[in-house]
This record gives structure tokens, sequence and C-alpha cells, in this order.
């Protein structure tokens, strides 16, 4: 994965604001009350700068104006404040916030007071925003969990949640259904798709005595499976834990930003304190002008973006990396990246796109290149597997009336036998040769996946297939 810079990109940088404009107009779209008190307390915020600065209007009206536009914005600030406060921990950005921008309006200082609280909450907006757009890129990866089971009872099939289901039960699966929980197959034969759980594009063959994990995906056949661990036990469900946890786990520096805030809050409400109350009485002087310094000294000593801004960088990089598909168990992750010196990549789904391509056809004993491909493509002709898929797409034609295959029969974990044209043709892996006696010289390459091609009890070849590289 790479991301281009601004200055490389060609235009990324208008490409952001694009996106951060369109993600605005949905939310004004969605009608957001929070959205419309910040415009319309921004919009009074400057209607009394024009009136107090530009036209020299003082008194009651412009105070109303920055007050209503103060109680638009402060309600939550103010909430938090006087929660703590009740709840004996008061020393917080919060209540910082709350006794500045008061204190400001006890002193005459309006714009002040509204253009502190007016900023903030905004910068919180734009937090939650990107706080949101992570979480939905981590709960991406709650596809996994399948929304119910198949309970067999009896001869009765019900619809139940996956929770409900207990080691032992029976549960049927359906083609094209995930598997909810983890089991072992009991009855039936399919062909299970691995990718969504491990990455790996290749659908594995399952039969009665193999066992099957949540998350994954069953394909062409109907499966009874016996269920071997609960739902909080389950594949699927320790990965999402994972996921749930990932951003609890906190970097070194989240951590000191934690304990920095524990101390510097009290430390900064006791120096404006004592800045408003001793120099009057030690050297003399306004109350209201020290009082006006101690104010100042809780607006611009306030450690909010501090605070807010390093855990949300790293939650924004734990949801930037899952929406591209990557797991990061948690922020202390994200710090060891920086003093990385080796990387060890999966292939499949990783470095491959998990799509097949025919790359090479070798053909034996007299027959060609094409009458291999012919052969395999029309005993695979109703196949959903990729291989299948890959081998038809090399042959590239449709199934003529006189290719018409007969006598079909799919052997789990080997291959595929049919006649065609009354030809036996067997399509399969390695087992398959050695299961059915014939002769061969190649039994495995390197480099690809292996598909041997039998007709008439002769060895015709092999296809060697292999995923396309990202």
């Amino acid at each position: 994965m790479s991301h281009n810079s601004c200055g490389v990109a060609g235009g990324s940088c208008g490409q952001h604001d694009v996106r951060r404009l369109t993600g605005l107009f949905k939310a004004l779209g969605r009608g957001e009350p929070e959205l419309y008190a910040l415009l319309t307390s921004g919009a009074l915020y400057a209607a009394g700068l024009a009136l107090r600065f530009a036209l020299g209007v003082e008194g009651a009206p412009v105070l109303a104006i920055f007050i209503l536009a103060y109680l638009l914005v402060s309600g939550k600030v103010l909430r938090m404040a006087a929660r703590s406060l009740i709840g004996g921990s008061p020393f917080n950005e919060n209540f910082l916030l709350a006794v500045a921008t008061l204190g400001a309006f006890a002193i005459g200082e309006y714009p002040e007071a509204v253009g502190v609280m007016l900023f903030f909450r905004i910068g919180e907006y734009l937090q939650d925003l990107a706080l949101a757009k992570s979480r939905r890129s981590i709960k991406s990866l709650l596809s996994l969990r399948a929304e119910y089971a198949n309970l067999k009872v009896g001869s009765e099939v019900r619809r139940v949640r996956p929770e409900d289901v207990r080691v032992g039960d029976i549960i049927v699966i359906r083609p094209g259904e995930r598997i909810p929980l983890d089991g072992v197959v009991v009855r039936g034969v399919s062909v299970v798709d691995m990718s969504p759980l491990t990455g790996e594009s290749v659908p594995r063959t399952v039969e009665p005595g193999d066992e099957v994990l949540s998350g994954t995906v069953n394909l062409p056949g109907l499966l009874e499976v016996r269920v071997v661990r609960e739902y909080r036990e389950s594949m699927v469900a320790k990965i999402l834990s994972l996921v749930e946890r990932a951003s609890a786990r906190k970097a070194r520096v989240e951590k000191f930003i934690t304990r920095f805030a524990r101390y510097y809050t009290p430390a900064v409400v006791s120096l404006a304190f004592a800045i408003a109350i001793l120099p009057p009485l030690l050297v003399g002087g306004s109350l209201g002008a020290w009082a006006y310094r101690a104010l100042v000294l809780l607006v611009i000593s306030c450690p909010c973006a501090l605070v807010l801004s390093v855990p949300l960088s790293y939650f924004s990089g734990l949801g930037r990396a899952a929406k591209d598909g990557v797991l990061v168990k948690g922020s202390n992750f994200l710090d060891q990246l920086a003093s990385l010196r080796v990387v060890a990549f999966d292939k499949t789904g990783t470095l491959t796109k998990g799509i097949f391509r025919v790359a090479e056809v070798h053909p034996k004993n007299g027959f060609s290149s094409e009458e291999i491909l012919r052969l395999a493509a029309l005993v695979e002709a109703y196949s959903n597997h990729p291989i299948a898929q890959a081998m038809r797409q090399a042959w590239g034609r449709e199934v003529e009336e006189s290719d018409w295959v007969e006598e079909y029969e799919e052997i789990a974990g080997h291959g595929i036998k049919a006649r065609i044209g009354g030809t036996l043709v067997m399509v399969g892996n390695d087992r398959l040769l050695h299961r059915e006696g014939i002769k061969h010289d190649v039994c495995d390459v390197p480099g690809g996946t292996m598909v041997h091609v039998v007709a008439g009890g002769v060895y015709a070849g092999y296809i060697l297939i292999r995923d396309e590289v990202k």
C-alpha cells in the first residue's frame, strides 16, 4: 500500500478537501443538530464582532447576540464540567473552559468567551467526524459475523442467533451462507471460501470429519455441522474481540498524555487562582485586572489540543489500517512500525490479488496444450471454484452439445471424473493420480497450483495456475 504525498500526487490535497466538503454537505443533508448549532453560533459570533468592532454598537443587543452564540455551543462542555465537579474530579479541559469563558463574560470580554468555546467545539466536532470514520472502517470487519444460525432440532430447522447455539448442537449451512460457528462436518461435501478469515483465495474442500471455522463461506454444497465451540469462543469472536480491544492498547506517548493531564490541569487551576488573589494582596493593583490575567492563563494553558489530538491520531491510524484490510492490534504497535527493519508478508491476499490465471500448460504423451485446456475446461464447466474459472477463461470457448459432460463425479479433496464423448477424463491433484493408479513423471512443482489431466487412462499433462501479483 502506498499513499502519495501532496507534492507528488498532483492534486491529492484538493481531493482531500473535496472529500471533507462532501462529508460536510452530507452532514447538512442528514440534518445534524450539532452542525446546525455550530453554523448558527458562528454566524451570530461574526455578527456580534461586526456590530461591536466595525459599527461600534455596545449594550444589551450585542450582549444578547454573544450570549445566544455561547449557549448554542457550550451546553455539552458545561454539562460535562458540572458532572465532573459533582463527581469530585473537576480538573479537566471542560472545567478549564467553563471557568475561563464564564469568567470572560463576567469581566465583559464577550467575544473572547464565545470565540474560545466556539473554536473548541468546532475542533471537537471535526474530531468526532474523524472518529466516526475510523469506527466505520473498523466495523467493516464485523461482516465476518453471521447474523443467524440454522439450528437443527429433530427434523425441524430453526433460525436462531449464533449466541444461542450450544456445543454439540447440529447446524445446517446452506450454499452461499456464512458459517456462524466453529464445528466439524457430520454430513455433506462442499467447498469453503477461507479468504474472509485467512486471506487464502483457494477454497478448501470439506467432507465429514473436517473442521470448519466461523466467518468462512460455504459455497456449493449443503453441510450439517456439529458445533464444537460456543460463539464467544469461536474464531470470528476472537478476531472481533481483537478489533474492539485494539484502540484500548495505548502507545507510550498516549499513556504519558493521560498522566500529564492528570497533574497538569490542577496545577494550572491553582496557579491561576494564585495569580487572581495573591498579587492584589501583596503588591496591590486592581482585583479585576489580575482576575482577567488569571482567566487568560486558564484559556491559553488548556491542554485540549494535546489531550485530544494524540489519541485521535492513533485511533485514526487504526481506522485507516482497518479500511485497507490491515488489523493492527493496538496503537502501541503503530509506534513499533517506526523501528522495523524487516517485514515478512503473507503472500495470498496480501502480495497477490487472489485472482488465478493459467501460467503454463505442459502436455505429455502426445497430447497438445489446447487439448489439455479443452478437457480441463469441459470437466470444470459447471464449477464455481476459482481454479476452474481460470481454466475456463484460458480455454475461452463455450460448451457445445458435442462436448456435454456425462457421468460427472466429484471426489472430495482429489478432483473430478467425467466422461466426454465416451472418453473418461480425470482432472485433479496428485492424490487423484495415485488413487487411480495413473503413471506420471511429475508430482508437484513450486510456484503455483498443479492441475493434472488424464484422458482414457493416459496421463495427458498438467496445467500450472498462479495467483496474480498486485
